[in-house]
């Protein structure tokens, strides 16, 4: 049977970051108290150097969704070679929510035209930070889909750290190399919070089917003459 999340946690995962996401768009917007302290905060971390553009640059498309590609198309395939029903759901999920970050941020960077930090040249439209989103979608989603299909506990907290490395090494990056203020990030967590829940959503109500491996089990277990409650005793 499909597992649904309790409606409190539903609420949670989706309310907060829904929430806190309107609070900091309207202090952007209004020129709130919180943007002073943005910008003192970005004073003090702010310093453009050759790591933080590194870092900066794992928020770019390019180097994102490639990763998240290749690992809907494992998901693709370990649901097909299981038998899974809807197995091409979950990939789906993945690309809806990726093509849903341009779509959300787009706007809300015209809307807000909030200027740029110092550090950049003289512009506007930086508002919520789109390489985060990115970020955090792309390397999100990837972690999501796999952790559902990967059995090794070992293997699974390896692939949470690396995400959490990655989404926040290009946070970092983008703040210290002065690309974006800090509130323009957090904004973007939230953003990619309410959309990685919609992708965890969708997953756990597609219901497990056999691995690769269990279906090449199977597949043995069958042409050796194994008695199966089809066939009989060979």
């Amino acid at each position: 049977m499909p597992v649904s999340a309790p409606p409190r946690a539903l609420s949670a995962l989706v309310g907060l970051p829904v929430l806190l996401f309107a609070l900091l768009t309207w202090q952007v917007v209004a020129d709130g108290p919180l943007v002073g302290v943005d910008e003192r905060l970005s004073g003090a971390l702010v310093h453009p150097d050759r790591f933080s553009e590194l870092l900066s640059d794992l928020g770019n498309v390019q180097v994102a969704v490639p990763v998240l590609v290749v690992a809907l198309a494992y998901v693709a395939w370990h649901g097909r070679a299981g038998g899974v029903h809807l197995w091409w759901l979950p990939p789906l999920a993945g690309v809806l929510a990726m093509a849903l970050v341009p779509a959300l941020v787009a706007p809300l960077k015209e809307w807000t035209d909030r200027p740029g930090t110092p550090a950049v040249p003289p512009a506007t439209g930086y508002y919520p930070s789109g390489h985060t989103a990115t970020a955090l979608v792309a390397y999100g989603a990837a972690a999501v889909l796999l952790l559902g299909r990967l059995r090794a506990p070992t293997v699974r907290r390896t692939l949470v750290v690396l995400c959490a490395l990655l989404v926040l090494g290009t946070s970092y990056g983008l703040v210290r190399r002065g690309y974006h203020w800090p509130l323009d990030v957090v904004a973007s967590w939230c953003l990619g919070v309410v959309l990685l829940t919609g992708v965890r959503l969708v997953d756990r109500r597609i219901p497990p089917g056999r691995t690769p491996r269990d279906v090449s089990r199977s597949t043995r277990r069958s042409s050796s003459g194994t008695p199966s409650s089809s066939n009989g005793p060979s």
